[in-house]
C-alpha cells in the first residue's frame, strides 16, 4: 500500500524530470549531440529560482529568470564549440565544471530553502495533487511549443544540421548558429526543470544537478523504447516524458523493496543498460 501511495509523487517528479528530458531530447535526438552541461545548468536553474524567490520574486517570474539561466549556460556552450572550435562533449564539461563555482556565488552556500510557509510556490511535495496538476500542465505547454517550433523553418533548419551537418551547410543553413539555437533551447528547458524541482522540494541545492544528464537519457531512452509509434515530434516528447515518470515508479518500486540509496547509481545503470538492448520501437519513421 504505501508502495502505492508512493506513486504520485513519483509522477510529480516524473513530469518535472521530464522537462530536463525534453531538454536532453532537443540535444541527444535532435541535434545528434552530446551536451554534458546539463548537469550544471540543471542545478543554475534550480539555484537562480531559489535566489529570486527569497530576494521577494514572484514564484513564476522566478522560473522566467530560471529558464534565462539555463539558456545562458547553454550559449556559452555553444559559444566554446562553435567559435572556439572545441569538441562538444569537451565544451560541456567545461561549462559544467565552471558552473559549479558559479552556482555557489549565485547561492552563497551550498543550500538555500525557500519554505513553502514564507514563499507561495507555484508547486511543493506537500500538495502532491497540486504539484502533479502544475507539472502536467507545464510539461504539455512545453510539448506543444517544441512541435510547433520544430515545424518551422528554423525548427527545420535545427533539425537538418542535426540530421547532415554538410547537406544542412550546403543549403545555406548556419551550422554553427544552429548549434547554438539548440543548446540555447535545450538548456533552458533544463533550468525549467531545476527551477521547478527547487519549488517542489523546498530547497536549491549544489549538489541537485549531479547525475541529471543519466537520469535525462534515461528518459529519453526509455520514452524510445515503449513507444512504438514514436513517428512524430509529438510522439517522440509525449514518450519522452512517460520515460522519466517510468524511471521514477520503478525507482520508487525498488526503494520500497528495499534496496540501499547507496545502490541507487549501481540501479540506474542497469536500468539504462537493459534499456539500451533492447530492440527499438517497430515503426521506425522520420519525425514530422
Amino acid at each position: 500500500m504505501s508502495f502505492l501511495n508512493s506513486l504520485p509523487q513519483a509522477t510529480a517528479q516524473g513530469l518535472i524530470w521530464g522537462l530536463l528530458a525534453l531538454g536532453v531530447a532537443v540535444t541527444y535526438q535532435v541535434m545528434d549531440y552530446a551536451d554534458l552541461t546539463v548537469d550544471g545548468s540543471f542545478a543554475t536553474g534550480g539555484a537562480v529560482c531559489a535566489v529570486s524567490i527569497a530576494a521577494g520574486l514572484p514564484a513564476a517570474a522566478a522560473l522566467g529568470v530560471a529558464v534565462l539561466a539555463g539558456m545562458a549556460t547553454g550559449y556559452v556552450t555553444g559559444i566554446l564549440h562553435t567559435s572556439f572550435k572545441i569538441p562538444g562533449i569537451l565544451a560541456g564539461i567545461l561549462s559544467q565544471l565552471a558552473l559549479y563555482s558559479i552556482n555557489m556565488r549565485i547561492m552563497g552556500r551550498s543550500n538555500l530553502t525557500i519554505s513553502r510557509t514564507q514563499y507561495n510556490l507555484l508547486l511543493s511535495s506537500a500538495d502532491v495533487k497540486g504539484a502533479l496538476l502544475t507539472a502536467a500542465l507545464i510539461c504539455l505547454a512545453v510539448i506543444t511549443a517544441l512541435v510547433w517550433f520544430f515545424k518551422t523553418e528554423v525548427g527545420f533548419a535545427l533539425r537538418a544540421t542535426g540530421n547532415n551537418e554538410a547537406m544542412a551547410k550546403a543549403q545555406g543553413i548556419n551550422i554553427d548558429a544552429m548549434k547554438r539555437l539548440g543548446l540555447v533551447i535545450s538548456n533552458g528547458l533544463i533550468g525549467l526543470s531545476g527551477g521547478l524541482l527547487a519549488q517542489y522540494q523546498g530547497n536549491a541545492d549544489i549538489n541537485m544537478g549531479r547525475g541529471a544528464i543519466v537520469i535525462g537519457l534515461a528518459a529519453v531512452i526509455i520514452g524510445s523504447r515503449l513507444m512504438f509509434l514514436a513517428d512524430s515530434f509529438l510522439w517522440r516528447f509525449a514518450a519522452t516524458v512517460f520515460g522519466s515518470i517510468v524511471y521514477f515508479s520503478v525507482l520508487s518500486m525498488v526503494m520500497y523493496l528495499g534496496l540501499s540509496t547507496v545502490d541507487l547509481k549501481l540501479f540506474t545503470a542497469a536500468f539504462v543498460a537493459l534499456f539500451l538492448s533492447l530492440p527499438k520501437g517497430l515503426v521506425k519513421k522520420e519525425m514530422v
